[in-house]
């Protein structure tokens, strides 16, 4: 069971009133609750360039957000990533964010293509989707290959295991008692540090 977590909001709003945002205030709260180190990053409040080529990828430079996200990443044994589904996956900010963080020498061997271990072996992580279409449609539909491929492309290939889910569906016209109830899952989610 997680000790140390790390939230990501990845809602390119950093807005708080965003029900991302109230997702991760909830899974913190229980986190603590319970007694667990719970630290917090919002990608939409952070300052990076994207990555542009293979030599950005491999020995660019850190921006100095990108350097604090790798040492909150490190520090952590648990990763919760909040975000919205847009046009099938993670927003393009977060995906962003991920390509400088998770750089080679710090997430994968250096180089790369020399295996699938991951430098980031030992930390477990938890992906929590809010998206207007009923959940088990993003499912059954279209299979949750964007989230699946951010689970298996970015996560587990750096070593996370195991990498869960948890889709939130219908949000755009949910009632306060849906939203209350969404809430307080995220908050029994960071009770257990899962």
């Amino acid at each position: 069971m997680a000790r140390r977590i790390l939230i990501i909001n990845g809602h390119p709003d950093a807005a708080p009133e965003r029900l991302c945002a109230a997702l991760c205030d909830a899974y913190a709260e229980g986190a603590r609750a319970a007694g667990r180190e719970v630290r917090r990053l919002n990608v939409g409040a952070l300052d990076f360039p994207l990555v542009r080529s293979r030599q950005d990828f491999e020995k660019g430079a850190l921006p100095g957000d990108i350097a604090a996200a790798q040492a909150a990443v490190k520090w952590a044994d648990h990763l919760v990533i909040v975000h919205p589904l847009w046009l099938g996956a993670a927003p393009a900010l977060l995906k962003a964010f991920f390509e400088q963080v998770f750089r080679y020498g710090f997430a994968l061997e250096a180089g790369g293509g020399r295996g699938l271990g991951g430098l980031l072996k030992g930390r477990s992580a938890r992906i929590i989707v809010t998206m207007g279409m009923p959940a088990f449609f993003y499912n059954l539909v279209f299979g949750a290959l964007g989230v699946r491929g951010f689970e298996r492309g970015v996560l587990w290939i750096s070593g996370f295991r195991p990498v869960r889910h948890t889709f939130l569906g219908g949000i755009g016209g949910a009632s306060a008692e849906a939203r209350s109830g969404w809430l307080a899952k995220a908050r029994r989610l960071g009770v257990r540090g899962i």
